[in-house]
């Protein structure tokens, strides 16, 4: 029965640094890319972060114009609510009931 350290560190980390090593000469000797695809990747890349910026902008001034469409909503319906009733005007209001009362009997 073999031990669970079969492959020492040392084994693992040496396979390691050579897989990393042979991916990187994978990669450097693939073809060179040409400057002008770059250019053309960027500036696709740039119009569609443009659109999409573009689009947050307009997303965020639509709800800026939901959020004052339901401030002004809402202060329309706290202006049609009456106000309550001062003290005088209760006062007013009892002593008119006082006198309909009085003038009935």
């Amino acid at each position: 029965m073999s031990s669970y350290k079969d492959p020492s560190f040392q084994d693992r980390v040496g396979r390691a640094l050579e897989a990393k090593r042979k991916a990187l000469d994978a990669l450097r000797s693939k073809a060179p890319v040409d400057e002008k695809v770059v250019a053309e990747r960027q500036a696709v890349r740039a119009r569609r972060e443009a659109a999409e910026a573009e689009k947050r902008e307009a997303k965020k001034a639509a709800e800026s114009a939901a959020k004052e469409a339901r401030a002004l909503k809402a202060a329309e319906k706290a202006a049609s609510i009456p106000a309550p009733p001062t003290e005088a005007d209760r006062k007013a209001a009892r002593d008119a009931r006082y006198a309909a009362r009085k003038s009935r009997k």
